[in-house]
């Protein structure tokens, strides 16, 4: 399988941003679809920050990537939702990309919402992610 990420000229440069904007996959590989991973800890619970939030929710992806059998840089897109969204969430998100992804920064979508499933939760980040089929 092979990934490539496209920034194409004519486009800012996203990467200082955390992500790409175009990912292409080339050859036969397997789909998978990770549902949206929260901030909460193993027990359930969830911190009340949405900086500790973004991070768990990024190892909790991390975790569900490796029990699919991927790597990070099998990801070709993820989506982020964020409560009240406004500029200054920006770094703790753009952080946790580059911790978990770089070099290889996955296509993302970022969406502002008023709420998600639970009081509380701030933050939730779902990946579609390809496995080259042996």
């Amino acid at each position: 399988m092979n990934i490539t990420t496209v920034n194409p000229k004519g486009l800012y440069d996203p990467t200082m941003n955390g992500y790409s904007h175009v990912v292409r996959i080339s050859d036969a590989s397997s789909t998978i679809y990770i549902a949206g991973q929260e901030g909460e800890h193993l027990d359930g619970l969830l911190p009340a920050s949405l900086t500790q939030q973004v991070e768990n929710a990024f190892n909790n992806l991390a975790l569900a990537i490796t029990a699919a059998g991927g790597r990070f840089h099998n990801t070709a897109k993820l989506t982020t939702y964020v409560v009240n969204h406004d500029e200054t969430k920006l770094s703790a998100i753009t952080e946790n990309i580059v911790r978990v992804f770089r070099p290889h920064l996955p296509a993302q979508t970022l969406v502002p919402v008023p709420r998600l499933a639970l009081d509380g939760m701030l933050f939730e980040v779902d990946a579609i992610v390809r496995l080259f089929d042996a």
